[in-house]
């Protein structure tokens, strides 16, 4: 029997067309270990020039053209890429960090760690003709931002001075904020089928540091929701998450029930919500996902899917923490 070739029979590019595009950052690090030759090096006295500058250089070039060096890479319009070269006198070394933003479907971190790889090759090109004994090593990413997951750092972790120069940005946390989650179905109230929704959207602010309880499933009753809504309000609630009840249908009625309570309205929370839904279902721009004040407490209504309270949850997670700031008196950012 013929041997079956274990190599894959085709390749693809991940597809990212259902993605949100958001901010991505990526910092990428790597040093080049020069011996005897550190002092040329890191003095502009090389044969060639000035290797440091001329890496800094080429570390631009790499990060822009990472899709043409990796196949399956994504050609990505960069909007900011910055290199930059540490003397490590200590080491005698080079130490070469990339930094790559821009605002797309998916990550830079290939684009900062082919920067970094491109500036170290040069500075190995120019330094070879004096010093052959040369070594490349601790090519990693510090650290990435942006997309679903938010912040990653990696974990061999980042000096105070990377830290304090890059200063990574995670979500804002809800530590300690008191929460609730209510669905609104009148089909998962009678037990016709088990809500998703809500269960979600309780993990999804748990992982924030919220805390509350299970979801509520309540039938789309306006004036059994306001009811409730002043209840939470008056306990010290401060943020209540709804799930359902914002479509077209006779009996959702949710945005009504966020009227009647609100003293003020965020009208901004779901003009976001259907524009970023919208780059993905023209079916978005039917929803009625609305967001109120009741005193101090921030009320926002999303759509009854799983998806969409997934994609709510991406959409609104990396502002709650400072809108609740607000809410509190906080400056703003």
């Amino acid at each position: 029997m013929r041997e079956r070739d274990p190599r894959p029979d085709h390749f693809h590019m991940a597809d990212v067309r259902r993605k949100r595009a958001t901010a991505r950052r990526a910092v990428a690090v790597g040093e080049l270990q020069a011996g005897s030759a550190y002092e040329d090096l890191a003095h502009g006295r090389l044969p060639k020039g000035d290797a440091i500058a001329m890496a800094e250089i080429a570390g631009l070039q790499g990060a822009k053209n990472a899709s043409q060096l990796m196949p399956l890479c994504h050609p990505l319009p960069l909007e900011y890429i910055d290199v930059r070269c540490e003397r490590a006198p200590e080491r005698q070394s080079i130490r070469v960090y990339c930094e790559v933003a821009t605002f797309a479907r998916t990550g830079v971190e290939m684009e900062a760690l082919a920067g970094v790889s491109a500036a170290l090759l040069t500075l190995y090109d120019l330094t070879k003709p004096v010093q052959p004994a040369l070594s490349m090593g601790g090519t990693r990413l510090l650290f990435k931002e942006g997309g679903k997951k938010g912040l990653w750092l990696h974990p061999d972790g980042m000096s105070e001075a990377e830290r304090e120069h890059y200063r990574p940005r995670a979500t804002a946390r809800l530590e300690g904020v008191a929460a609730a989650v209510i669905t609104l179905s009148d089909r998962a109230s009678r037990g016709d089928y088990e809500d998703r929704s809500g269960p979600l959207l309780v993990q999804r602010l748990r992982a924030l540091g919220a805390e509350l309880g299970d979801a509520e499933v309540r039938p789309d009753d306006e004036d059994g929701l306001v009811a409730r809504l002043r209840e939470l309000a008056g306990g010290g609630t401060r943020l209540v998450l709804c799930t359902g009840g914002t479509g077209l249908a006779p009996r959702d009625r949710t945005p009504e029930a966020l009227a009647q309570v609100a003293d003020r309205h965020v009208a901004g929370i779901g003009e976001l919500f259907r524009s970023e839904s919208g780059r993905h279902t023209p079916m978005a721009w039917l929803s009625r996902a609305d967001a109120v004040l009741l005193g101090g407490t921030l009320v926002i209504a999303l759509p009854g899917s799983a998806k969409a309270v997934a994609e709510g949850m991406d959409i609104l997670a990396p502002i709650l923490g400072h809108a609740l700031d607000m809410v509190a008196g906080g400056g703003h950012a």
